[in-house]
């Protein structure tokens, strides 16, 4: 888990299948077109992608980015 000036910025985990990102629902939402043309397995508020599938850094860099930059002025761990 990565936090930025103490709200959440987006997770990881791994399972058997796959490793998960999760960018809560608004990254999601927001990155749903690239997320879905990588070919990885959406969520509601993360993704899957298996270890057989090349990892798409830049996307993940880019719903980073999005997430520091839209939660600038957040003051609380989770959007509301």
């Amino acid at each position: 888990m990565f936090t930025d000036h103490g709200t959440f910025i987006i997770g990881f985990s791994v399972a058997k299948p796959h490793m998960a990102f999760a960018p809560e629902g608004q990254g999601m939402v927001h990155f749903a077109e690239q997320i879905a043309a990588a070919g990885y397995n959406p969520g509601k508020k993360f993704g899957r992608i298996k270890w057989t599938q090349d990892v798409d850094y830049d996307l993940l860099k880019q719903i980073i980015q999005y997430n520091i930059d839209d939660k600038i002025d957040c003051t609380t761990f989770w959007r509301r």
